[in-house]
């Protein structure tokens, strides 16, 4: 018998015993030699990661700092609008009747009172003759109903005086108790004559005045047929043309005015209290062309959708270069505030998406700081919210964190 393989199957059969019926002591044996192991390790782990932080901090990243100054500068409210005519007015006819007037073309300069549609009179010349006519009868009539009542006024005088004689006499028996009565009856009639011319008379007068009246109307319509302009300006479209029939509302022409003109845009809730009427202002169209002027107009009614307010700026425009309609970019000067200049690159983002810059802080430990844009500029952007002095890291900003120590060199601002 070999001893070899004896030794073997006893081996074998040892571990097969262990594996399936000591297999917790067997497993919390292996897990004690492992939790050994690891305490034995944690001492030289700790001691090596110590040591890697320390060397961090010892070591500090090199960035590029500018030294910034705050500086007053003009804050502009900006907006987006576009140019409009300062006044606009479809010219209509008020009347019937046919043109008979040569048109003016479209882009014709009118003064105020050019005529522009001048309509036939028709029969209304004849009208206004026998109106005339009439009011004359009327005049004549009134000497006439003056000599009726001064009549009447003599007849009460004299139905006075014959009464009063009537009444002495009677009182003295010398007359008749019929003639007293006659003779107040005849003062009763003479009143009642004197209010009758007085009628007469009044009725004279509103003959005279619608009259009047008529003649004067007569004249409005005939002033009708004259359609002049309402004031300088010149024509967005062709007057009516000879043989046209113009009905009341019928458009003769549309002028329109430029001189001057005003740019309207309109300013957000949150930046209306910093504009005013009468604060300068200027407009870049786009065409190139820079015009200035002052705010003449502010709303104080917010539009129901957008919540913005409407401003109108009045500008010059005596060569007319200025067209009704264009599209400006405006700029409504407001009070000055402190910024930086700094580079654009300067800007980053910090991890809640806030724009800030990153500065370097007492004892060159980076601190972000956020900021609102002020406005562009060729050298840079002017930015608010870093107080009156800051060291701004403008090279290297974006591989540290608030925190890290830094090494910063520093450039003035000039450079």
């Amino acid at each position: 018998m070999r001893l070899i393989p004896f030794i073997t199957a006893i081996l074998v059969t040892a571990g097969l015993y262990l594996a399936v019926f000591e297999r917790e002591k067997l497993l919390a044996f292996a897990k004690g030699d492992a939790a050994q192991a690891q305490e034995a390790a944690a001492p030289e782990a700790a001691e090596e990661a110590g040591e890697a932080v320390a060397q961090a901090s010892e070591s500090a990243v090199g960035v590029v700092a500018l030294k910034s100054v705050a500086r007053q500068i003009d804050s502009a409210v900006v907006l987006r609008g576009q140019t409009r005519a300062i006044r606009q007015v479809e010219v209509r006819a008020e009347t019937s009747a046919v043109v008979v007037s040569e048109p003016k073309r479209k882009g014709a300069f009118v003064e105020a009172g050019d005529l522009l549609c001048q309509l036939d009179t028709g029969t209304r010349d004849a009208v206004l003759a026998e109106m005339n006519a009439r009011k004359l009868e009327a005049e004549s009539r009134v000497p006439e109903a003056e000599a009726r009542l001064e009549e009447a006024k003599a007849r009460l005088l004299e139905a006075e005086i014959n009464n009063n004689a009537a009444q002495k006499l009677s009182e003295g028996g010398y007359a008749s108790e019929t003639r007293r009565v006659a003779t107040e009856a005849a003062v009763s009639s003479a009143a009642a004559g004197i209010e009758s011319a007085k009628s007469g008379l009044e009725a004279t007068k509103a003959g005279i005045e619608a009259a009047t009246a008529a003649v004067a109307a007569a004249e409005r319509e005939i002033a009708r047929l004259s359609i002049t302009a309402p004031f300088r300006g010149l024509l967005e479209s062709d007057t009516a043309e000879i043989g046209s029939l113009m009905q009341p509302g019928t458009l003769c022409a549309t002028v329109i005015q430029l001189n001057p003109i005003k740019v309207v845009g309109f300013v957000p809730e949150t930046e209306v209290n910093r504009v005013t009427v009468g604060t300068p202002a200027g407009a870049r169209l786009a065409t190139g062309l820079e015009v200035q002027g002052r705010v003449t107009f502010l709303s104080r009614s917010a539009d129901p959708t957008t919540r913005t307010f409407e401003v109108e700026i009045t500008v010059p425009n005596d060569e007319l270069l200025i067209r009704d309609g264009q599209t400006a970019t405006i700029g409504i000067a407001s009070d000055g505030t402190l910024a930086h200049l700094l580079p654009q690159s300067s800007l980053t983002l910090n991890n809640d998406g806030q724009l800030g810059v990153r500065v370097v802080g007492a004892g060159n430990i980076v601190q972000f700081t956020a900021v609102s844009l002020i406005k562009d500029h060729a050298d840079g952007v002017w930015v608010s919210g870093l107080g009156e002095q800051a060291d701004v890291i403008v090279v290297g900003q974006e591989f540290v964190t608030q925190g890290v120590r830094v090494e910063p060199t520093y450039r003035e601002a000039a450079q």
